[in-house]
């Protein structure tokens, strides 16, 4: 069964957005894969002005995606791998969506957008790093049409992280 996308919008994070980033990534399940614990309001609002410089140096961030009532579900876009380990540099596509959201299209839905917006850019080719067991963001890579590249250990913990890549 073809199901038909949600409507959803992403717009550069503003600073109301950190409050709804923390409001809506406060669960855990959600942050299962993200440190397994929710992390505090000053994360969000440096995380929301460095998207926010982000977009106008780059042309691209982690935007807050709104469902069709303007509702902040979470957020998706693109930056660049900046640890020591894996595809350092190169420009990681993401998503987090609060817990009440999953299951409805949002992140693959957001996540072609993202990949439109930034081969309009001037990207050529992003990657995907996730841990091996996340299923449900490996279902959206593989909805993405997104092959398997590399798989790291991530330091300093027996877990398996996957590096997968798009051309653009």
């Amino acid at each position: 069964m073809n199901r038909v996308p949600p409507v959803v919008r992403l717009r550069v994070p503003t600073d109301e957005d950190a409050v709804a980033w923390h409001r809506v990534f406060d669960h855990p399940e959600v942050m299962e894969f993200h440190g397994g614990r929710s992390a505090g309001l000053s994360v969000y609002e440096e995380l929301t002005a460095r998207q926010r410089r982000h977009d106008a140096e780059r042309g691209f961030c982690l935007w807050t995606a709104l469902d069709g009532s303007g509702r902040v579900v979470g957020f998706t876009g693109a930056q660049p791998w900046d640890r020591e380990w894996g595809p350092t540099g190169e420009i990681e596509i993401g998503w987090r969506l609060g817990r009440e959201h999953w299951g409805r299209g949002y992140a693959t839905a957001a996540a072609r957008m993202t990949l439109e917006r930034v081969r309009d850019a001037g990207v050529p080719e992003v990657v995907a790093m996730v841990l091996a067991d996340n299923a449900r963001s490996v279902a959206v890579i593989r909805r993405l049409g997104m092959r398997l590249a590399d798989v790291f250990t991530v330091p300093g913990t027996e877990r398996e992280a996957h590096c997968y890549r798009l051309d653009l």
